[in-house]
C-alpha cells in the first residue's frame, strides 16, 4: 500500500516559538489566562495573513501569550485534538475537528489546566459535501446502496438532497451521517453523475451512475462492446445469469465445490482470459470480437485511470486465499492467435501464458499487474450477498506474481490490448475456502 506524506510549512512566528519550547512551559503559565493576539494559517501558500474564519480540517498556529498551559481548544461545539509538542507559551498549531458542529458559536474557545477560559471570535465554515464514491455504481432502480464521502448536512431550511443527474429523478434518503448517505436508487434513474446538495452547495460526483465510459466487458453479446463471450481465449471461468446477477449475464468465477489455497492453479474455475486477434495472414482484429482493448478505450492518460468493476461474494462462499490478479498486456506478450505480424506491422506473439508467470521460477521477471486482495489471514472476505463496485488505479498495476516489483510494467496504450483475471498466488498466505466471485461491466474510466 503507497504512503502518502503531507508536509505542512509552520508560520516563521510559530517555528521560533515552538523551537523555544520547553517542559516548563505549562508550569511557567499555569494560572495565567491564554492570551490569543491573531491566527494564521499554517498552508504555506496562506500563512502570510491573518484569518479570522478557516474551513473544517485546516490546520491553524494560534499565536500570543499564557498559551503553554492550554488543555482545550474547542471550535464551536467541536472538541480540538491537540498535541502537546505543538503547544508553546507563545503558538498553538491545531487542527480544526473535521465534524460539522451541531451548535454553532463562531467562537474558538481556549481552557487551560486548571480551568481559565478564554475566547477568540472565530468563524468555521464548512465546504461543500465530498462525493467520493457509490457502493454500487450499477444498483438497480428500487434498491438501497449507499454514497460515500463528506460533510453531508441536512438542514430544516435546506433539506440534504441526492438527484441522479441523468434523468433528475431525487433519491429517496433512508439514513444518513456526516460520511455516509443511504438511498433507494430512485425509478427512471439512468446514466450520469450523482448530486449531492446540502445547505453549504452542491456537489456532482467524478463517478457515473450505470457507467458505459471505457466498458470494455459487459458480458452481453448485445453490449456496448460485444467482447468476452466467445471463449476467444486459454481458458474462462463460466458466465451465468441466475439468481445472483446484477442485470444479465455476467462472470461467474467458482463453484462452490474448487478448493482455493496456497497452492491452487484454478485455470478452470476462477481464471478470465480475454486475447486480441483473429488466426490470419496478417493478423487482424475483428469488431466485437477480437479487437484490441487500447482500440475501444483511450489509455493515452492511463496514469491517471482506474480499472472498475462490480462484484459479489456471498457469504456462504467467502474468500480468504490467494489474490485477485488484474492483468492487462500487449499483443507483443500474447494473442489469439498463432504469432505472426498484425495489420499494423506490429510484431504478435502467438497464445501464450509465460508473460503472467515465469517458467524460471523467477517471479521478478514477471510481467506487471495489479493484485486485488481484500481479504486477511484471520478474517474471509464477502459482499454480504450484495453487489458492490471495486475500483483499482491503473497505477497499481506494478507487482509481480508474488508481490513484489515486476521487472517490466505497462507503459504505453498498446500495453493495453488484452486483460486477465486470475485467482492465484499473491504471496500471502491463506486459508483453505471455496470462493464463489461474480464480476460484471469491467471497464477503464479516468479518476
Amino acid at each position: 500500500m503507497t504512503k502518502y506524506i503531507k508536509y505542512i510549512a509552520i508560520p516563521l512566528a510559530a517555528v521560533a516559538a515552538l523551537a523555544s519550547c520547553s517542559e516548563t512551559d505549562a508550569v511557567k503559565d499555569k494560572g495565567n489566562a491564554p492570551v490569543v493576539r491573531y491566527v494564521r494559517d499554517c498552508d504555506p501558500e496562506k500563512s502570510d495573513s491573518l484569518i479570522v474564519a478557516a474551513s473544517l480540517g485546516s490546520k491553524l498556529a494560534f499565536i500570543g501569550e499564557n498559551l503553554g498551559d492550554v488543555q482545550q481548544i474547542w471550535f464551536n461545539d467541536q472538541k480540538a485534538l491537540l498535541n502537546p509538542t505543538m503547544v508553546t507559551s507563545n503558538a498553538i498549531i491545531v487542527d480544526v475537528p473535521n465534524v460539522i458542529p451541531g451548535e454553532v458559536s463562531n467562537i474558538a474557545r481556549l481552557v487551560t489546566s486548571t480551568g481559565l477560559t478564554t475566547e477568540y471570535p472565530f468563524t468555521i465554515t464548512v465546504p461543500a459535501p465530498r462525493v467520493e464514491r457509490m457502493a454500487c455504481e450499477y444498483a438497480p432502480a428500487g434498491s438501497q446502496t449507499e454514497i460515500k464521502g463528506a460533510y453531508f448536512a441536512n438542514d430544516p431550511s435546506s433539506p440534504l438532497k441526492v438527484v441522479f443527474d441523468g434523468s433528475g429523478e431525487e433519491a429517496e434518503i433512508v439514513s444518513y451521517t456526516q460520511e455516509s448517505i443511504t438511498i433507494v436508487v430512485p425509478d427512471g434513474a439512468t446514466e450520469g453523475t450523482v448530486s449531492v446538495s446540502t445547505i453549504y452547495g452542491t456537489t456532482k460526483s467524478g463517478f457515473h451512475y450505470a457507467d458505459t465510459r471505457g466498458m470494455l466487458f459487459d458480458f452481453e453479446r448485445d453490449g456496448a462492446t460485444g467482447l468476452g463471450i466467445d471463449g476467444r481465449n486459454w481458458h474462462c471461468a463460466p458466465l451465468a445469469d441466475d439468481e445472483l446477477a446484477l442485470s444479465g449475464t455476467y462472470l461467474k468465477m467458482g463453484d462452490a465445490e474448487t478448493l482455493i489455497n496456497n497452492d491452487a492453479w484454478p485455470e478452470n474455475t476462477h481464471l478470465f482470459t480475454y486475447w486480441a486477434g483473429e488466426w490470419s495472414d496478417p493478423i487482424t482484429y475483428p469488431a466485437r470480437l477480437g479487437e484490441r482493448l487500447c482500440d475501444i478505450v483511450d489509455f493515452s492518460d492511463f496514469r491517471n485511470m482506474s480499472l472498475k468493476f462490480e462484484m459479489l461474494i456471498p457469504s456462504a462462499n467467502a474468500w480468504q486465499a490467494c489474490a485477485m490478479q488484474l492483468i492487462f498486456s500487449g499483443v507483443d506478450k500474447t494473442s489469439y492467435s498463432g504469432g505472426g505480424v498484425d495489420i499494423f506491422g506490429n510484431t504478435v506473439a502467438a497464445s501464450n501464458n509465460s508473460y503472467y508467470q515465469d517458467d524460471s521460477g523467477k517471479a521478478s521477471a514477471s510481467w506487471g499487474r495489479a493484485l486485488y486482495r481484500p481479504w486477511s489471514g484471520s478474517t474471509a472476505f464477502h459482499t454480504g450477498d450484495k453487489w458492490i463496485t471495486v475500483t483499482v488505479p491503473l497505477t497499481e498495476f506494478v507487482y509481480n506474481s508474488v508481490g513484489g516489483q515486476a521487472s517490466a510494467v505497462p507503459s504505453s496504450p498498446e500495453d493495453f490490448a488484452n486483460f486477465e483475471i486470475f485467482v492465484w498466488s499473491g504471496g500471502v498466505t491463506g486459508v483453505d475456502c471455496y470462493p464463489i466471485i461474480c464480476i460484471d461491466n469491467i471497464r477503464a474510466v479516468k479518476n
